[in-house]
């Protein structure tokens, strides 16, 4: 893109200033640190900042596995507001039911009735007031895993540093992820509970489980008569190069959270997908959990273009090549420090964490490939592991591009290393 037009003030005085003032001091000094950057134009893979200056985003927390304005979901987007973008919510809507049909359409067998909400923390809470509607109220997650910061879903999270103000309104068991064993335990003692498990942990520092695992946590839900919640918010919809985490051991949950990758990364909205069994509480009453702009023929408009988009590009077998491709040119560029400041390179399809040997080391990386022109994230629960979710659009000269960049951050990485004696 060679044109930058932009409404609000792109300066980065004025912008950080107003954040001082009005947003987030501390938000405002980590923009300080990481070189005030004020990002205004996106488009594919790449992201331009306020001089010009373009950045392959593999970040994004991965939201925008079809690109940044894709086509088809902007024509989608701009043709609802041009005729109808919010509802009055007392008539029927014809695209909420599109939506609904064609995410329906790709979920696991049996998974037919769709809750569409407006965040990933919201359809979290969708499941747990599912449950409790089942009589439900205990809740089981794992230790590690992240599922919203609203504080019902808080307490679905082992006490990460974000959690310390807050006192859990639904207090939950943690058991160790990967588990089966423990989980069981776990279900054996008390009343039946409601288990919200990752496929794949993503905030948690992209933990793979062992083979079998869902398969072990779906029966042993049904033993033990819990609900099985499998948060797919940041796996699902081809992130993982499949549809879903749950795809290669055929499991179905009780209820499947999805988001993210749903927005086709223009606006956002999250869903809660359930069998007929699970959702009969609010197929029976309407009103039981509902929310103003939840279903906006807006947001709806783009997930249905969104699912549209990653079936007929086939972009799940696209992050399927991609991510083979990326592990291995990260484990051969970061191969001078692998072992020791790079401790593991691990994923599945287009959700890759890098860990290092401690979280500095983590933000010095976050850092080196930012000077370098490449966006990454942190990890919340695991703060010495950096996560690329990259779009399922790079090109060879993308990889390339990638390539270098992780080799120039090696050997800075490797200078770190020896003054600090790693």
């Amino acid at each position: 893109m060679s044109t930058f037009t932009t409404g609000p003030d792109t300066d980065a005085a004025a912008v950080l200033d107003a954040y001082r003032r009005h947003v987030s001091r501390g938000r405002a000094r980590l923009a300080a640190m990481t070189g005030s950057v004020v990002e205004t134009a996106s488009e594919g893979t790449s992201v331009w900042d306020a001089a010009g200056r373009e950045y392959l985003d593999c970040g994004g927390y991965g939201v925008f596995l079809v690109g940044h304005r894709h086509p088809r979901v902007v024509a989608a987007v701009t043709d609802q507001i041009g005729r109808h973008p919010l509802a009055t919510r007392l008539l029927l809507e014809p695209v909420a039911a599109t939506a609904a049909t064609a995410l329906a359409r790709v979920t696991p067998p049996g998974l037919d009735y769709v809750h569409f909400v407006t965040s990933g923390a919201e359809a979290t809470e969708t499941a747990v007031k599912l449950a409790r509607a089942h009589g439900k109220r205990r809740l089981v997650s794992a230790v590690g895993g992240y599922h919203g910061k609203t504080t019902g879903a808080l307490a679905l999270t082992a006490k990460p540093f974000y959690q310390a103000p807050f006192h859990p309104l639904l207090p939950a068991e943690h058991v160790p992820y990967g588990d089966a064993a423990a989980l069981e335990t776990a279900l054996s003692a008390g009343e039946p509970a409601c288990v919200v498990i990752e496929p794949v942990q993503g905030e948690g520092g992209v933990v793979v489980p062992p083979a079998g695992y869902l398969g072990d946590v779906q029966r042993i839900c049904a033993d033990h008569g819990a609900l099985f919640v499998l948060d797919e918010i940041q796996t699902g919809l081809g992130r993982l190069g499949t549809w879903w985490g749950a795809t290669p051991e055929d499991v179905r949950p009780d209820v499947l959270l999805v988001g993210k990758n749903l927005s086709g990364g223009v606006i956002p909205v999250a869903a809660a997908v359930a069998t007929r069994e699970t959702y009969a509480p609010f197929d029976r009453d309407p009103f039981l959990h509902t929310s103003t702009f939840a279903g906006a023929p807006v947001a709806m408009a783009a997930a249905a273009a969104a699912v549209g988009v990653i079936d007929e590009e086939g972009l799940v077998a696209r992050a399927a090549g991609l991510g083979e491709s990326l592990l291995k040119l990260l484990h051969e560029a970061l191969a001078p420090v692998l072992g020791d400041v790079v401790t593991e390179i691990r994923g599945r399809g287009l959700l890759i964490g890098v860990e290092l040997a401690d979280e500095h080391l983590a933000g010095e990386l976050v850092l080196h490939l930012l000077e370098a022109g490449v966006l990454v994230n942190h990890s919340l629960n695991a703060h010495r592991v950096v996560r690329l979710t990259p779009p399922a659009l790079l090109s060879a000269a993308d990889l390339e591009r990638l390539s270098r960049a992780f080799t120039a951050a090696a050997g800075a990485l490797a200078r770190t290393a020896t003054r600090k004696g790693i």
